[in-house]
């Protein structure tokens, strides 16, 4: 049986230096490289990671900073103990109702954000306060928004998804539309579910052309005229039936005096105020 030459008695295994030079050199000097790189890096994504919230997943997003994964999770608020690091997050899927003010205030470097598939009714002033020079996306489909207050957006310029809300076409969401960009997927997926002024006929109507063809803020002011004008005369009315019911009410009690008085027994005094009130009445 022939055996290895390093089972051989007296034989020992050759030594690194003896090994061919690329492979040496690749031992003693690639590879601790190589490990401490790797070692680093570990240890950057472990500090980055240690401040994820417990209901959420990070992980590194592939343009810097960290992709903050909160979908389907129930949650019924916006975490605040989010990253200041986070570039995308997603908060998909969820239970929120409504987003307040400063919800996303300390984290400058997000562009991405993912509010689809919840239950938002209302966007506060101030929402998206800080993010004015970082978003660049924001999706806010598969919700239950009617109108957008202009100042919930601030100075925001995003690219936005507002596909499948039940939008009320109002002179609020006519004003804070132009600040976003709507994604040209979505522009036909914008649809009136209803309208103020309600007589424009804006009824499932996408609503860039409602408002292509109508001022839906002087439609409203014309509204708001008309309606302080009958509100007006209303009151005008009101106050001029007042008038002629207490100049009636005045002239029978001093009718029913003047006939009290002529039914007392026959004065001079009386006769004299009896004719003051005849000449009153």
């Amino acid at each position: 049986m022939v055996q290895h030459p390093s089972a051989l008695p007296g034989r020992r295994c050759q030594c690194p230096a003896m090994l061919h030079p690329v492979g040496f050199l690749f031992l003693r000097l690639v590879l601790p490289c190589l490990l401490l790189r790797v070692l680093g890096l570990g240890s950057g994504s472990r500090q980055l990671m240690s401040g994820c919230p417990e209901s959420c997943y990070c992980s590194e997003s592939w343009d810097g900073g960290l992709a903050v994964r909160c979908s389907n999770m129930n949650l019924l608020a916006v975490p605040r103990d989010l990253p200041n690091q986070t570039r995308r997050l997603y908060l998909d899927y969820n239970l929120l109702v409504s987003v307040p003010a400063d919800s996303f205030l300390g984290l400058p470097l997000l562009a991405e954000l993912d509010l689809s598939h919840n239950r938002l009714m209302q966007l506060e002033p101030g929402a998206f306060h800080g993010l004015a020079d970082s978003l660049t996306s924001l999706d806010l489909s598969f919700n239950l928004l009617e109108t957008m207050d202009p100042e919930a957006l601030g100075e925001l310029r995003a690219q936005a998804n507002l596909t499948h809300n039940p939008w009320m076409c109002d002179c609020r969401l006519q004003v804070a539309m132009p600040q976003l960009q709507l994604e040209p997927s979505s522009l036909a997926g914008v649809v009136c579910n209803g309208s103020e002024p309600e007589d424009v006929g804006a009824r499932g109507v996408p609503f860039v052309l409602v408002a292509a063809d109508l001022d839906l803020c002087a439609a409203l002011k014309r509204t708001t005229d008309v309606a302080m004008l009958v509100t007006m005369f209303g009151w005008f009315t009101m106050v001029i039936s007042y008038l002629v019911y207490y100049v009636r009410h005045n002239r029978e009690d001093a009718r029913r005096h003047l006939e009290y008085l002529k039914s007392l027994p026959n004065k001079q005094g009386l006769t004299d105020e009896v004719s003051t009130l005849s000449t009153m009445v």
